[in-house]
């Protein structure tokens, strides 16, 4: 299974959505901490109490190697759910990115630790340890709904969550999309248009 995570890591977030039917969109802004990164891994869900992290704490002995720590509350609020302690237990239980609907702090180490982390905002206000939430149960992000197991990919364009039983059929149209736009680019680079090879001249000039 790492290596069809791998192989979505690589297509990205916008042939994965393409793909998918334009289907799975986290239709959200986030901070990518570490500029370049990209990740691709099973979601291991988390809701935490309002303005809380103890679940986070919780979730760190869940977390298996190529997860996709999903980390939310009940409203988003810039509170800082992870900081560079957190982010080194994740890191050294192999979770391959962190996707946080909440604040982050600690920012220069946690870029220098190198785990990706995707957050919603960047804040220094610390978070309380008191509210037992859930763990492995599924969340809301966006307008998309995230269960445990299904795959989040993640880049600069920002998040898209496939479903589990969608996978194969997802990654397939995703591989032939991607062969598409290497035959199409190298049109275009040699002086063809888009106007022209998807048929959009006629929709203008009605040809």
């Amino acid at each position: 299974m790492s290596d069809v995570h791998d192989e979505l890591r690589r297509l990205g977030t916008a042939t994965v959505y393409e793909a998918a039917g334009r289907k799975g969109l986290v239709d959200l802004g986030f901070e990518q901490v570490i500029a370049g990164s990209r990740a691709a891994g099973p979601a291991r869900t988390v809701r935490c109490g309002q303005g809380d992290n103890l679940m986070v704490h919780a979730a760190m002995e869940r977390v298996e190697p190529g997860d996709v720590l999903v980390l939310t509350m009940p409203e988003p609020e810039p509170v800082a759910l992870v900081g560079d302690l957190l982010a080194t237990q994740a890191q050294r239980r192999g979770a391959a990115a962190l996707l946080v609907d909440a604040s982050v702090r600690d920012v220069e180490e946690l870029r220098e630790l190198g785990l990706p982390v995707w957050a919603r905002w960047i804040r220094v206000r610390g978070a309380e340890k008191a509210a037992v939430g859930t763990i492995d149960e599924p969340v809301e992000l966006g307008g998309a709904e995230i269960h445990p197991g299904d795959t989040v990919v993640l880049d600069a364009d920002g998040v898209v969550v496939v479903r589990r039983e969608r996978l194969e059929e997802v990654l397939a149209a995703a591989r032939e999309r991607a062969e598409r736009e290497v035959s199409k680019r190298a049109k275009l680079s040699a002086g063809s248009l888009s106007y022209d090879l998807d048929g959009l001249r006629r929709l203008v000039e009605g040809e």
